[in-house]
């Protein structure tokens, strides 16, 4: 339930705040006083698409806020605090949710959600639990056979629901099956020719059978075969210094005779035991680099000509890999990759054979599934044509007779049925579909009779009704007051209206007030009670607020309206 809205430079309203609550608000105002821009604000509340041009002229943004009274717990809590904001308990099981939407003058729009910035995807999720809103356009939309369609669902209830899961689960089981199974029939030949390709790019790579970073390794093998002559002069040059075979001093032979002379003067001075110790380790360190220096003379000397045209020979062949996978890496991984690939192109035969009978195995139960979602709406409709019958009865068509057919039509995720409200207006006429046949205040009553009957069904927390009441007026607009006002016992009904047959049934009235200082336009709401509310009952009557005239009838129309 909404409790509050407030505005902030939307439209022609600088600022104003709409008190709602319970039950049924009328919205009432003069043409051009902003009960659009209500309707409008609360739109962007619940996640419709920002037009900057509903920011007010001169303001650099508009804002829009509002306080829900929602459960504790449920869908909606869930939801929101998915989106990172939060509630504000009451202590008797409901809480306080806020939502807000600020809209800039250069198109930008900001949405908040339980105290957090949300995208505004967030705000459409939760108005599908929230609110159900009906403007003209709506009245339209009842024309199209998806809204007709959605309508009887939702009068269905969990049965259709139910029956509606099981289909469309089917549907894109089998869907999937036959979309599969065609892709194979028809790129047979294309798989094939994968195949054998990828069959002899894998037997390319097996038989050169590389190995990761061996392109990395020959490259620095092949740099020092071909610079061997270079590297055993350097070799042996370093070698030497450190162990001269010859007579000549050599490191090792220096080191160890500084050794010496440092072990001998120690007794003088301790310091110099330790530099000796030192060279002691330094002279193992040559050793040992000039053992590996030797070893790697000996590598050299058992490599030539021979090794390097081995390597460059294996070079190429891993390099004709490179040429055509992009890397070695790649090439490798071919191996593991493709040859799951291969697999399951090899599998195309038995694949068609599998997906052919798993096709007409769902195809069978498909059809049974759609055989029971077609049962259950010719069910639905039947209750439901009475149902809204009867509504209209109460709505000035005491005569007209609604039905609902339900008849084959092509089959998609929602079924294989097309839905068809039909009107028979008076009697003797014959029933004509309602987006051919009703006119501009039947197809008004007729809406407002599917709701009042659906919500008995599949209740709906908060009913927007922007101008329901268009194209009708007289003992017909009473009636539909009436019904408004049923509605509001179990849900919460707000209705911009022109007409004060209509918002006579409310219990509470809201004015839209324009006022012009010259320069800016602005408006404000005020709730009215009283002589406030009997004058613009009586200007929403005759234009004139002070006519006596237009007050006796405002009176009597409120003393109906809480009489009812």
């Amino acid at each position: 339930m909404i409790e509050q809205i407030r505005l902030r430079d939307l439209g022609v309203i600088a600022g104003a705040t709409l008190p709602i609550g319970p039950g049924f608000t009328a919205i009432t105002g003069e043409t051009g006083a902003g009960k659009t821009m209500v309707v409008t604000g609360l739109g962007l509340l619940l996640g419709a698409r920002a037009d900057s041009g509903a920011v007010r002229a001169g303001a650099d943004q508009a804002a829009v806020d509002g306080v829900w009274i929602v459960p504790e717990d449920g869908p909606v809590v869930e939801r929101v605090r998915d989106a990172g904001g939060d509630i504000e308990p009451m202590g008797d099981g409901r809480a306080e949710l806020y939502l807000g939407r600020t809209l800039s003058s250069e198109g930008r729009s900001r949405a908040t959600v339980g105290g957090r910035t949300a995208p505004a995807g967030v705000l459409a999720d939760l108005a599908e639990q929230l609110v159900v809103v009906h403007g003209q356009s709506d009245q339209l939309r009842l024309t199209s056979a998806a809204a007709q369609r959605d309508a009887l669902d939702r009068f269905g209830g969990a049965k259709i629901a139910a029956a509606l899961d099981r289909y469309r689960a089917v549907w894109h089981d089998w869907r999937a099956a036959a979309a599969e199974r065609e892709t194979l029939t028809t790129e047979q030949s294309a798989r094939a020719r994968e195949a054998e390709e990828l069959r002899a790019a894998i037997a390319a790579i097996e038989a050169v059978d590389p190995q990761p970073g061996e392109d990395v390794e020959l490259s620095q093998r092949a740099d020092r075969l071909a610079n061997v002559e270079e590297l055993r002069m350097a070799a042996a040059t370093a070698h030497t210094a450190l162990s001269n075979e010859d007579d000549l001093p050599d490191v090792q032979e220096l080191l160890a005779e500084a050794r010496r002379a440092l072990e001998r003067a120690a007794g003088a001075d301790e310091m110099l035991r330790s530099h000796a110790a030192t060279i002691e380790e330094l002279g193992y360190r040559v050793a040992d680099i000039a053992g590996e220096l030797s070893g790697y003379l000996a590598d050299l000397d058992e490599g030539g000509p021979h090794e390097l045209a081995a390597v460059e020979e294996r070079r190429a062949a891993l390099g004709a890999l490179v040429r055509v996978h992009g890397s070695l890496d790649d090439a490798i991984a071919l191996l593991t990759t493709g040859s799951a690939r291969l697999a399951e192109l090899d599998d195309d035969g038995d694949r068609i054979e599998r997906l052919t009978v798993e096709r007409d195995r769902l195809r069978e139960e498909l059809d049974a599934r759609g055989a029971e979602l077609t049962d259950a709406r010719r069910a639905a409709a039947s209750r439901l044509g009475d149902a809204v019958t009867d509504e209209l009865r109460h709505l000035a068509l005491p005569d007209a007779r609604l039905t609902v057919a339900v008849e084959p039509g092509p089959e998609a995720s929602h079924g294989r049925d097309v839905v068809t409200i039909q009107l028979a207006p008076h009697p003797g006429a014959s029933p004509r579909p309602v987006a051919r046949g009703a006119s501009g205040g039947e197809l008004s009553r007729v809406m407002l009779a599917i709701e009042v009957v659906i919500a008995g069904t599949d209740p709906v927390p908060t009913f927007v009704f922007d101008e329901v009441d268009a194209g009708i007026g007289g003992a017909a607009a009473i009636e539909v007051g009436r019904r408004l006002a049923k509605l509001a016992e179990t849900s919460q009904v707000i209705a911009v209206t022109h007409l004060a047959q209509v918002a006579a049934f409310a219990g509470n009235h809201l004015s839209v007030v324009k006022s012009n200082d010259g320069s800016v336009t602005a408006s404000s709401v005020r709730r009215l009670e009283g002589d406030e509310r009997a004058a613009e009952m009586a200007r929403l009557l005759s234009g004139m607020a002070d006519s006596d005239a237009a007050l006796g009838h405002a009176r009597e129309l409120l003393a109906l309206g809480r009489a009812r």
